[in-house]
């Protein structure tokens, strides 16, 4: 790990690209995390109720990093609307049909990886999509001007961004096997499953993801029409 950490400081160094200390603060935080998530989960997996109280801090956790990420720390509840969105029907959908066992080994894993999901698609959709707003503004007051109500000139400024946020998701899944083998696929293997039962649990995951990123971008472009999932400068800068 010292060495890959130290490869990718030196990548980063020669092309100038300022992310050397990020780098090692991000590595060390996945050291200490994960030693202490390890000793966490040995006394969580063994109970439903701990394993669901897990699943709401992997969720509280989720919204604030997204939020912080886009920029909109005063809009947290409604990115947690958008997350939630996503994230809580999809794990409702796989354990009530049965697809997954309720239990806590398999509820904080593939929670972690759907929450783990929206929040990535809450991010890229906000990241994208206020990047548009500021720096197209001309257009944004161009559609006020032809009488678009506010929701509709934000709209149409965003819409075209919204899809960027499903195509990692999009890729991985029209790749997988081919290209990745992904961590859920990878884990039953070791865990002692077949061949099969691995290609099932990772189909899962996999179209789950689409579902809750895709439900996460929806509600977040709601919540912007709306106004209400806004950082404080566009929030006050793109009044009718």
């Amino acid at each position: 790990m010292a060495v890959l950490v130290a490869v990718a400081v030196a990548a980063s160094a020669l092309a100038r690209l300022r992310v050397e200390k990020d780098v090692v603060l991000a590595a060390a935080r996945a050291v200490l995390q994960l030693g202490l998530v390890a000793l966490v989960l040995t006394a969580v997996l063994g109970s439903v109720l701990w394993s669901l109280l897990f699943a709401v801090v992997m969720l509280v956790v989720a919204v604030a990093t997204s939020a912080r990420r886009i920029g909109a720390a005063r809009a947290w509840p409604w990115v947690a609307v958008a997350i939630a969105a996503g994230a809580l029907p999809t794990l409702l959908v796989i354990f009530a049909s049965g697809s997954v066992p309720f239990e806590g080994t398999s509820l904080v894993p593939f929670a972690g990886i759907i929450i783990g999901g929206a929040m990535t698609a809450s991010s890229l959709t906000g990241r994208r999509c206020f990047a548009a707003l500021r720096e197209e503004r001309p257009a944004y007051e161009a559609a006020l001007s032809l009488g678009l109500p506010r929701a509709e000139a934000i709209s149409e400024v965003v819409r075209p961004r919204l899809a960027e946020a499903l195509v990692p998701g999009l890729d991985q899944t029209r790749t997988v096997g081919l290209v990745t083998l992904p961590g859920a696929f990878v884990g039953v293997l070791l865990g002692g499953g077949s061949p099969v039962q691995a290609g099932a649990a990772q189909l899962v995951v996999l179209v789950g993801l689409l579902a809750a990123q895709t439900v996460v971008v929806v509600t977040a472009h709601a919540l912007m029409r709306s106004g209400r999932l806004l950082p404080t400068d566009l929030r006050e800068g793109l009044q009718p």
